[in-house]
This record gives C-alpha cells, structure tokens and sequence, in this order.
C-alpha cells in the first residue's frame, strides 16, 4: 500500500507562505512575565558593542516557560534566546564556552518543544524573524520586510537574512504545486504533471532573480568581518578559541560539552524540498556517483545518513522534518517522467527545465559565496591589528596566516560541496540535449553581475583554504555547506 500524500496542515506548514509561519513572528512576547527578555532583545546591538551583554545576562533571573502559550510565542523565544546565547558566546574579545543558566535552563526547555537544537538556526535568523512593513502587502517583496532581530544592527546583516525570507515566500506555493504533480504522477496524468513543472521552472527562475540581489544592500566586507563572527557555531571551532564546543549550563552541574552547526542555507527546508520532489541525489563531498546504482529506482530520494545535507535536517524545526522525511517516501516525479522513455517530449522538456532552473540557481549561489566568502578572504588582512592582538574569534583566526589548516563553523570544503551540489542536479536530466546542457562546466562566473570576465578557475578551483559564511575550511574535508558547524 502506498503512503498517503503528506497534509502540509499537518506539518504546520503553509500553502501560501511555505515553511515561513502562516501566521506572523511577533514582534514582542505579550506576557509582561517576559519584558527582561525583551529588553536584552531591544538594545542587543548596543549592548554587543559596548560589551555589556555578558554581564547583563550574568544578572538576569532564570524565567520559567510556563507563560508561553501559542506556536509564535514558543519560536519568538527561541529566536531571543538563540541570538542572546551567540551574542553571549562571540560579544567579547575572546568567545566564551558556557551559556549560563539564565539562557541555557528556558532555552533547553524551549528547544524540546520546537524539537531543534539550542543554538542559532536558519529558522531563527530567517524563518521567525521578519516583518512586513505595510501588512496589506505581499512577504515575498524585499521592499516591504524587514528583520526583528540583528546583532549588528546593520541594513546589511538585515538584507542577508530578508533575501533568503523572500525566496521561502516566493517559492511558497511551489510545495503544493509539486505534491499535486505528485499526486497526478501516481494517476499516470502527463498532462498535469507537464503542467506543474513547467510553473515549477519559471518560479525557480524567480528564485534566481530575488537571489541576485543579495548584493544590493549587504557588503561582502562588512558581511565576512563583522556578521559572520555571530553566525558561528561551536563544532570544530578550536582556533576561534572553542576547542572542546560550548556547555549550556542547566545549574545541575552535570552539564558536558556539545557542538552544533550554526546558521546555514543547507537548513533551508524548501531547497531540500526542492531536491527531494525533482529526485535529486547529493552524495558526501568528493564521492563520485556510483554507476551500479542508476538501474536503482527504490528509495531514489533518501540520501545517505552521513551526507551532510541530510544532517542539516537535524538544525530543522520537527515538523519540517519530518515532512521532507514523508515526502521522500512518496516522490515519484523522476521515475514517471523516466518511465516514459523519452517519447513524452513535452514532459521530458519540463522536467530538465526544472533541473536546468535549479542548477542555475545553485550556480548564482556559488558567485555569491565567491564574492562574500572567497574573495575576501584572499585578502589576508585585519582592518586593525591591535585589535586583532587582544581578541580572538572567527575573524581573528581566519586572518591568522600562520594557520595552514584554518577550521571554521564546520570544518568542511565550502566551494567543492556546492558545485558537487550544482553538477549533481543535472545528473537525472533525461534528453540528450539537456545531459550535455547540464554537464557543461562553467567558464565564466557572473556575467552581467559579481564577476564580469573573470574565469571560473580564478574564483573557485584554485587549491586554497575555502571559506564558509562563518568561517573557513580547508579542502581536504568531507562534508560541505555554508555554515556547518
């Protein structure tokens, strides 16, 4: 017996906006129980600055849970707590390894509710943190968003985290869109599948377009010096100055040392969704595919336990999870539109377009970390070398030349793993023309934006250390992502 096509109410997840909440982040926790952590949230970026966060939480009271009602109260503490926590971590001039009970007991609380781990994730900084400015308006316009909470205070560090909050929005409806294709698949109508793909493809060429603007409002410098030093995690973060993680502390005295990931795209729910319904397999770093499997077709969508982008599922709010997990066991785009042999050329051509988007997609992508992550790291430098004699955190230690083997927010080759992740997307194309189309290797990186005339080989396969958004990694490493930590 088939599984049933998954409910996305559900998963919580919306029809219109997707992964993003169906109903608004708040903007404040309504429980005046709570105006302590409020007020930390409010004056977080002075409070960094001045180096007064530490102390401030040193002194606060442990809060209990118990004033937390509904969903949007139990994700808007999580994403006050998370911030607090990394602010506490990385806001001094050297990180510290212990979140002290004040943050760890209600976090530790609060993390068992939302089953997610307690540290910053993609659905704290982009998923629960946002809103419209004129709430007549559509969530899916940059111009019309803004964020709640940054450690910088920053239009930069905003704008990084509203491009992504605009492309879960915009590429929203492409989930049930797709599960009716799915549905259609299983009635054999080609026709309807044929028709969602096609919609499919011109949203992901959408996508591409609210992607390209990333560099409109946020400065590679300012992003690769300033805001990724917060966005670190605590796993393989010895030259920052965390060799052994991070303890939350729970006032029992029993607490040990854990690592986790920071915030990365990797955790984005609706790009794996994208993978999982077009059958796309992504294998570790490095692997090569294995021709053994292609006559494979049960369990196309499942990808190895120690792949990296499955691990990032565990950085995933529970419910979302568990949907990619149940829509991996009803996929059947790729095995319908291969079954047909080629001789359904209007289904065959909608499918390798949606390949052909996505790759695109993966493809700008890649400039952007070039611009934000690679190129400035060629630079070697520090703005200011006092500074960098008497602090130590991920900037200090990226630009530590003596390092030959700098580990960032993961340990793991950044560049290699997305054009992996590129070039695997067109691997299931079907037509000819299309399997050359995709296995192309791109000479120029940019066109007409980040790296006009520059050969791909200048920006991407020289053998360097890479870097990641929190950090950098050497390329020898298995596992990739933009910031697994």
């Amino acid at each position: 017996m088939r599984p049933p096509i998954p409910i996305l109410s559900d998963y919580g997840i919306s029809p219109n906006h997707g992964f993003l909440p169906d109903v608004l982040p708040l903007t404040r926790l309504p429980d005046p129980y709570y105006n302590k952590w409020e007020s930390i949230g409010s004056n977080l970026q002075n409070l960094i600055l001045s180096k007064r966060l530490r102390g401030v939480i040193d002194r606060l009271p442990v809060l209990s849970t118990v004033g937390l009602e509904h969903d949007a109260e139990w994700r808007r503490a999580y994403m006050l707590l998370t911030f607090f926590a990394h602010g506490y971590i990385w806001g001094g001039d050297i990180p510290c390894d212990r979140v002290p009970p004040s943050i760890s007991v209600p976090l530790l609380d609060i993390c068992e509710h939302l089953e997610i781990p307690p540290v910053s994730t993609y659905a704290a900084s982009v998923l629960w943190n946002f809103k419209p400015l004129f709430v007549d308006e559509g969530i899916d316009d940059l111009d019309n968003i803004a964020t709640l909470l940054t450690f910088t205070g920053s239009l930069d560090e905003s704008w990084f985290y509203l491009v992504s909050v605009a492309i879960e929005a915009r590429g929203g409806p492409i989930i049930p869109l797709m599960l009716t294709a799915v549905a259609a698949a299983r009635e054999g109508d080609s026709a309807t599948v044929t028709r969602c793909l096609r919609a499919f493809a011109e949203r992901l060429d959408d996508l591409g377009g609210l992607l390209r603007r990333m560099h409109e409002s946020c400065d590679p410098g300012y992003f690769y010096n300033r805001i990724r030093t917060f966005l670190a995690g605590s796993k393989n973060m010895a030259e920052a100055g965390l060799p052994n993680g991070v303890i939350y502390d729970d006032g029992t005295g029993e607490s040990q040392y854990v690592q986790y990931s920071g915030p990365s795209n990797a955790q984005s729910s609706l790009i794996q969704f994208f993978d999982i319904v077009l059958g796309i397999e992504h294998r570790p770093t490095g692997e090569k595919p294995d021709p053994a499997s292609e006559s494979e077709r049960e369990g196309r969508s499942l990808v190895p336990q120690h792949n990296f982008i499955r691990d990032m599922r565990r950085y995933m709010p529970g419910p979302h999870a568990r949907f990619l997990r149940d829509v991996g066991a009803v996929a059947n785009i790729r095995e319908f539109v291969e079954s047909r042999g080629g001789t359904d050329l209007p289904l065959c051509i909608a499918y390798d377009a949606c390949l052909a988007m996505l790759r695109a997609f993966r493809d700008i992508h890649i400039a952007i970390v070039t611009r934000y992550i690679y190129l400035p790291s060629q630079e070697k430098r520090v703005r200011s070398p006092e500074v960098a004699k008497t602090r130590q955190n991920l900037a200090t230690a990226s630009n530590n030349e003596q390092h030959k083997k700098v580990k960032g927010t993961g340990g793991t080759a950044l560049i290699p793993f997305l054009k992996q992740a590129r070039d695997e997307t067109g691997e299931p194309s079907v037509l000819t023309w299309a399997k050359r189309f995709m296995s192309r290797q791109t000479k120029i990186s940019g066109q007409n934006d980040f790296f006009l005339g520059k050969e791909e080989k200048n920006a991407l396969d020289e053998p360097v250390l890479e870097h990641g958004l929190a950090g950098t990694w050497s390329m020898n490493e298995e596992y990739g992502g933009i910031c697994y930590n």
